[in-house]
């Protein structure tokens, strides 16, 4: 992580669970961290709980969902602190409702932070990392149910907006490579993670009922720490990671 002290990463979604654990890893290796989220008071008080790391913590209130708060995040950054050098796609949302009968503005809201959201916020980042000639590091947070369509109930177009994610992975991975830029770009794809996010689910199980240790919020931050640790000619596309017997 030595070539990544001191520079500038943006954490999306970085209120809780995964997102706040990503940003707090990243603050005690030493970077400089841009945590957007609606809830930014959250990111606020991990930012004081923070004060003595090695790096800093700057929360920003953005809603993913709204392009123009996007590129005024990123406009702030660049001005405030400089371009950014890693870009960590992790907000993200799951409404209940089905296909069959579905509400259109859960559906809307879905592909507006899961898949539009990543999409404005990559867009802005490569752009910076170009210009500025830098050899960044973009990082999708995924999920298995962007491999594979779990059988949950109400989980609607959530699965279909996380296998946009893993198209959008491989498609962006061509568009540098053709265009010779050295920036990389990988998908994370967690299995069920102990956080509010899984909760927000309806019929969402427990561990004890699955038998299962569910995964942190902090496993996932370590992996991708791992990820962005490689040395500069390695490229992680695609890192799963399940719980010891999970099913999915």
């Amino acid at each position: 992580m030595d070539r990544w002290r001191g520079k500038v990463a943006i954490v999306t979604g970085a209120s809780s669970g995964m997102g706040a654990a990503l940003a707090k890893l990243l603050v005690e290796e030493g970077l400089t961290v841009v945590g957007l989220a609606r809830r930014s008071d959250r990111v606020e008080e991990l930012a004081k709980q923070l004060k003595c790391k090695k790096g800093k913590l700057y929360p920003l209130k953005t809603d993913i969902s709204k392009e123009e708060d996007i590129l005024k995040a990123f406009q702030w950054t660049l001005n405030n602190l400089g371009p950014v050098h890693i870009l960590i796609n992790n907000a993200g949302i799951m409404s209940q409702t089905t296909l069959m009968d579905g509400d259109t503005e859960k559906w809307k809201s879905i592909f507006d932070t899961n898949v539009l959201g990543l999409c404005i916020a990559t867009r802005e980042a490569v752009k910076i990392m170009k210009a500025n000639e830098i050899d960044g590091h973009i990082v999708h947070i995924n999920s298995i149910a962007g491999h594979t369509v779990p059988d949950f109930p109400t989980v609607s177009v959530y699965p279909a907006s996380k296998y946009a994610v893993t198209a959008l992975t491989e498609t962006l991975r061509k568009e540098l490579t053709r265009a010779g830029l050295k920036i990389k770009i990988t998908s994370v794809s967690p299995g069920v993670v102990n956080t509010e996010f899984y909760y927000s689910g309806e019929t969402a199980t427990t561990p004890e009922e699955m038998n299962l240790e569910f995964l942190k919020p902090e496993d996932v931050a370590n992996a991708v720490l791992y990820v962005l640790s490689t040395p500069p000619h390695v490229q992680v596309h695609e890192l799963t990671i399940k719980p010891i017997g999970e099913m999915f």
